[in-house]
């Protein structure tokens, strides 16, 4: 079941890289011109949209040529930018009612994907709360790299 989950997300992601649908939304992102703050908050949209049909690393690579670009341009610190899209790629990967883990959880447990669903929704907003610490407290994420590069 596993196995199956995986090549249909494998398949989808060469897909969604032909059509070229993940960098063309970056780019429409990065033409909006938006600040810091907008930025981080479309982004973090635009990944857990995306992240919902795709699996985590492919939704990441498939956009971060146009999206780090966008990120160096607004200033903001591509180490901690770094953090922050692993813990949004992630969030997205249990967002009910289609992320990628979900139909991963739902094969192991057995349980109906609504039940999945349901009982992912608390960590969804953890994982939603963890990202506007991030957001309001960026040196959170970025103390330890800095103390270590002295």
């Amino acid at each position: 079941m596993i196995a199956l989950i995986l090549m249909g997300a494998a398949f989808l992601s060469l897909s969604m890289g032909f059509t070229g649908l993940p960098r063309a939304l970056a780019a429409w992102i990065d033409e909006m011109q938006l600040s810091s703050i907008t930025l981080i908050a479309a982004l973090t949209v635009f990944y857990i949209i995306l992240g919902m049909f795709l699996d985590g690393i492919s939704s990441v690579v498939l956009t971060m040529a146009i999206v780090v670009p966008m990120i160096r341009q607004a200033g903001i610190d591509v180490i901690w930018f770094g953090i922050f899209i692993v813990v949004v790629v992630e969030m997205a990967q249990v967002t009910p009612p289609i992320g990628f883990n979900l139909f991963v959880l739902q094969g192991m447990t057995k349980h109906e994907i609504g039940y999945t669903s349901k009982t992912a929704i608390p960590m969804v907003g953890l994982m939603l709360l963890m990202v506007i610490i991030l957001v309001a407290f960026p040196e959170l994420a970025t103390w330890l790299p800095n103390n270590l590069k002295q």
